[in-house]
């Protein structure tokens, strides 16, 4: 393991620990039988962070989707999800208290009980709720979207959008299979995937993908790549979805006609590749060369971030992902903070940008009030 790496664990450990001390004390503070209990409450707390430490250890060492492996995934992962909302919970109730204690500090041990109580039903409450949401798959969202000087021909395109799969611990082929059938009933004009489909590498999981050789669109499937692809090996991904008959996009595009009109399909590498991978910079502008400088120029770019140099290159719509719009509360509301576009329609001066909110999932196994999403976009007239 490289120092760098070590370094990254040891200050993840050190902040899921204070978070973890915060939250216990607070609960021997509240709590009768915490305070009489505190040896179960640190307990289970460690225990909280053992596992969100072991789960992505675990997985690279038995990246199973079935057997003891795959549940212990399941109970790893779905940690990440409870601890996050223990914490976030507590932390309001906190607030909540110390600012009641301004006003009534007569009233401040019993509402203390209740905030307790309060903190373990909603975290309870609000994973239930955001695992089951997350098992049950995608919805499908239908917008229309109306495009200035959209010629006749073009009005009513389709475009189905897949983004954010995150196939890996705990998304394996059946839900790939799940996405899949749901798509090709939409009968799209083209499917357009906006990466961060795999968190594993082509060996492991190939037959979780093969699906998505089964997409079917009028003027076929399109791909670009997320940040998640470059950290599993991008260029065998690159190989392995032209198998699976997606057309790769990696700074440069496509000329569809529809009805004697052309529509031009462009897509850029992820935001951070260049990064990652010497040549590989996402460039908007250079997918555009050579391209008709009529026509009405949709781009796939993972980031929303990108929009920026979308627009200067004279794009009338972006199709991204990446943000999974929170993927769950509270952190749809903090997300917020970090992207300027992050879920659903935007309008940036002329042109559209659209962000799915990610058909699957990263990390927990947890969706509490952001579903997951599959998009199918119309093209109207303005």
């Amino acid at each position: 393991m490289s120092t760098r790496f070590l370094a990254f664990i040891s200050i993840v450990t050190g902040i899921l620990c204070i978070l973890a001390f915060y939250t216990g004390t607070r609960f021997i503070r509240w709590s009768s039988w915490a305070s009489d209990h505190r040896g179960v409450v640190w307990l289970i707390l460690a225990l909280f962070v053992f596992l969100q430490l072991l789960g992505p250890f675990l997985y690279r060492l038995h990246p199973d989707h079935s057997g003891r492996g795959f549940v212990l995934h399941w109970i790893t992962y779905t940690t990440l999800g409870l601890f996050a909302s223990l914490f976030f919970y507590t932390f309001a109730v906190d607030l909540f208290l110390s600012v009641w204690k301004l006003f009534r500090p007569d009233h401040a041990v019993d509402l203390q009980r209740r905030g307790f109580l309060a903190v373990v039903a909603m975290t309870l409450g609000s994973v239930v709720i955001g695992v089951s949401q997350a098992v049950r798959g995608p919805k499908i969202f239908e917008v229309d979207i109306p495009i200035e000087n959209l010629p006749e021909e073009l009005e009513g395109f389709r475009i189905a959008q897949i983004s954010d799969l995150h196939v890996g611990p705990t998304i394996g082929r059946k839900y790939t299979e799940q996405v899949v059938q749901m798509v090709n009933g939409l009968s799209p004009d083209i499917i357009a995937l906006t990466g961060d489909f795999v968190d594993g590498s082509v060996a492991r999981l190939r037959s979780a993908l093969e699906p998505i050789a089964t997409l079917r669109a009028k003027h076929g499937t399109f791909f670009v790549t997320g940040n998640h692809e470059y950290y599993w090996g991008v260029r065998e991904w690159l190989e392995e979805f032209r198998k699976l008959g997606a057309r790769i996009l990696l700074n440069e595009h496509v000329v569809i006609n529809e009805q004697g009109k052309e529509l031009v399909i462009a897509g850029v590498t992820d935001l951070s590749a260049g990064h990652m991978l010497p040549g590989h910079e996402s460039n908007p502008k250079k997918s555009l060369e050579g391209a008709p400088d009529q026509g009405i120029k949709i781009l796939l770019a993972h980031q929303p971030a990108t929009y920026k140099d979308a627009y200067d290159a004279g794009f009338h719509l972006q199709l991204s992902g990446h943000t999974h719009g929170g993927q769950f509360f509270p952190w749809n509301l903090v997300v917020k903070l970090a992207q300027r576009y992050y879920k659903g329609l935007n309008k940036h001066e002329k042109m559209w940008v659209y962000v799915n909110r990610g058909a699957g999932y990263w990390g927990p196994p947890h969706r509490f009030t952001v579903p997951a999403e599959i998009s199918l976009l119309k093209l109207v007239r303005a």
